[in-house]
């Protein structure tokens, strides 16, 4: 993945843009330090996302807390 700074990214962008579309992924930089990553987009697969969220629902079904909630969880690990 190529580096690229943000004023750089600016001026050239459509042609970055050409290059994304064809595969490569790029991080822009801001005084070298990482901000962002331009990379091709991806159409969602919503039938694997609806899967994902079935299956974790069953997981949720059969497996329990022993009937502390999560939200309790979570404020008794603030405390420490």
């Amino acid at each position: 993945m190529s580096e690229i700074g943000a004023f750089e990214a600016k001026t050239h962008l459509p042609k970055l843009l050409q290059r994304v579309e064809a595969g490569e992924r790029f991080v822009i930089t801001k005084h070298s330090r990482p901000v962002a990553e331009l990379i091709p987009f991806r159409e969602r697969d919503s039938a694997k996302v609806r899967s994902a969220i079935d299956t974790l629902r069953a997981f949720q079904e059969t497996h329990s807390l022993g009937g502390v909630s999560v939200r309790r969880i979570i404020e008794e690990a603030r405390r420490y």
